[in-house]
């Protein structure tokens, strides 16, 4: 059973919108200027037990996984990663302005672990708790973070009316957002998952997000393209939980909180530069490795 990421062309022009040209108005006000660099509070340290650390041959992935938002998912990366499953693994189809695949033992997308392959986690429910921290009220929608990962979700006001108190939400497929590799069945993913290089909204819904890369995206854009990718293929060396890492060569990783200040700001200023074509894929998330 081959487990892939469908590419559409429609979704492709519009992940890459071309730009109309637009007259701003005489009178318009200053846009906010882009915010400063960030202060030692706008900072968090993610949970080291949810931070995936990819060492491939052309460098360095970190991904945050979200149990919140695909919580079996992230507890089969888990158990996977920490058996050694990845290790060594190929990117075998690697498209470019799409996405890097990789994570099958045979690694030509026929493959699985020994698993069960899993349920479906395409959408969440989004409560008042999930700290979600909303950059675009849209009226029947909105849109936010949950930790780095840009999600939509239904109007809040639906909460009052649902019997959880809670509404649907998705993540967006923005550069970076990790997701899992599946068949045609929506409840087929088991081991091979895929990176984000770039934007792609039409995989929302589709495909069960589980995190995203808080570092290294510029190595996820550097691995080698191909449909299969001819051989050398890029590999990962050695796949592992920030917190199984030993003290000694553990990397300290802090990323940007989106309730901070900072952030705030960002947001502030992508919507005012951006106008009606605000997407949440703008917006910078800032991080830190040492």
């Amino acid at each position: 059973m081959i487990r892939t990421v469908l590419l559409a062309a429609a979704a492709l022009a519009v992940a890459s919108p071309a730009l109309a040209q637009k007259q701003a108005p005489a009178a318009a006000a200053a846009a906010p200027a882009a915010p400063a660099q960030p202060g030692a509070g706008d900072w968090r340290t993610p949970n080291p037990d949810d931070v995936l650390v990819i060492d491939t041959n052309k460098g360095r992935i970190i991904v945050e996984m979200l149990p919140e938002i695909a919580p079996a998912h992230v507890q089969r990366l888990k158990e996977l990663t920490r058996s050694g499953f990845y290790d060594g693994r190929a990117f075998f189809r690697v498209i470019d302005n799409f996405m890097d695949q990789t994570g099958d033992p045979q690694d030509d997308g026929t493959g699985g672990s020994d698993k069960p392959d899993l349920a479906q986690e395409f959408l969440f429910r989004l409560g008042q708790d999930s700290g979600f921290v909303q950059a675009a009220d849209q009226n029947v929608s909105q849109v936010g973070f949950i930790k780095s990962v840009p999600v939509m979700s239904q109007s809040p006001m639906l909460m009052a009316m649902t019997a959880d108190g809670k509404i649907s939400a998705w993540p967006l497929y923005c550069p970076g957002v990790a997701a899992m590799a599946r068949a045609q069945d929506p409840d087929s993913a088991n081991s091979q998952f895929f990176l984000m290089r770039y934007a792609y909204p039409s995989l929302e819904k589709r495909y069960t997000g589980w995190g995203r890369v808080i570092a290294g995206l510029d190595v996820v854009r550097a691995i080698k393209v191909g449909e299969p990718v001819a051989a050398p293929q890029d590999k990962m060396d050695k796949v592992r939980i920030l917190a199984d890492i030993p003290a000694a060569e553990r990397p300290k990783v802090r990323v940007i909180d989106p309730g901070s200040a900072w952030f705030k700001a960002e947001i502030a200023s992508v919507r005012s530069r951006m106008g009606a074509d605000f997407t949440a894929c703008e917006i910078r998330i800032p991080s830190e490795v040492k």
